[in-house]
């Protein structure tokens, strides 16, 4: 006790000593109960009002390709059009998470670390059920957003060309390396829902820094990517076959594996090493003994 008084900067009063306690980042159990306490509010949502959110983010997304199509339609071609374009990819993430939209890949992380923490059949149920309503949700609203997007006389000739490319672009990989960058893209999402809770005043900051750098690194997400591939499928450039077995499927076993067995199990696992308590014990400690024995 004497050795931790002493490491302590001389001359703190007890209220500015109680100020350096509050300033602190919070801890991993703390932004781990923040998460898991999300994901049991969306596992308690009702099927139409999951449904209808998730339809909402699906259409959403198109203003990922939209803003991409747009940009590149206005740039010199080059590879630094692709440095600027990027910038337009998050503009589908920003409108759906700043709108509290059910979009797929965020309830990978949301809503599996409730079941880890209480992994009971009952739990596995409410996550199927809300991973199934929210994934046809939002592939119902990105193909019925590339199609008004096609169909629809809103833009000109040369962003629609723009819009082909950029779908053009995704079909380009084989299906080993859309698993693989679905992995990472997962990660990268899950990522962002981990860092959130402890910098909400830099929300836009953060959505804007990952979902640029995924768009940077041309890492496939099955709901942008569901709006890009299906534009080309409407336009007659590729069949739902392909759709389905090329570019879905891989892209969302691999935004599964990286969103929920890797960082989820990692993060869950590191939260709970800690002291072998759950996290939401963890988090009644803390507060415990921030507030003192006597509770005030």
């Amino acid at each position: 006790m004497r050795e931790e008084q002493n490491d302590k900067t001389p001359g703190l009063s007890a209220d500015e000593e109680q100020e350096v306690s509050q300033n602190q980042p919070p801890r991993a159990a703390v932004l781990h109960e923040i998460i898991r306490f999300q994901g049991d509010q969306e596992l308690e949502r009702t099927l139409a009002a999951l449904w209808w959110s998730a339809l909402a983010a699906g259409l959403s997304m198109g203003l990922s390709l939209m803003a991409m199509g747009l940009f590149y339609a206005r740039l010199p071609e080059g590879e630094s059009a692709q440095v600027v374009a990027s910038i337009g990819y998050s503009a589908g993430f920003l409108a759906v998470i700043l709108a509290r939209q059910q979009l797929f890949t965020e309830n990978t992380l949301t809503a599996v670390l409730p079941v880890m923490t209480t992994p009971t059949l009952a739990n596995f149920g409410r996550l199927l059920r809300l991973w199934g309503v929210v994934l046809l949700g939002n592939l119902a609203g990105t193909l019925l957003v590339a199609w008004v997007m096609l169909e629809l006389p809103i833009f000109d000739t040369k962003t629609d060309v723009a819009f082909l490319e950029v779908g053009r672009k995704v079909m380009k990989n084989d299906i080993g390396q859309m698993f693989a960058k679905g992995i990472v893209s997962g990660w990268m999402i899950a990522t962002m829902v981990w860092m959130i809770p402890s910098m909400e005043h830099a929300k836009i900051w953060i959505i804007l820094m990952i979902t640029y750098l995924m768009a940077l690194g041309d890492f496939t997400h099955i709901v942008v990517g569901s709006v890009e591939v299906s534009y080309l499928v409407w336009a007659g450039e590729q069949t739902w076959q392909n759709f389905w077995l090329a570019f879905a499927l891989p892209t969302l076993a691999g935004n599964i594996i990286g969103g929920s067995f890797i960082f989820a199990l990692i993060s869950h696992a590191q939260v709970r090493s800690d002291s072998g308590k759950p996290p939401s014990q963890l988090l009644k400690d803390e507060k415990r003994s921030f507030r003192g024995p006597d509770g005030q």
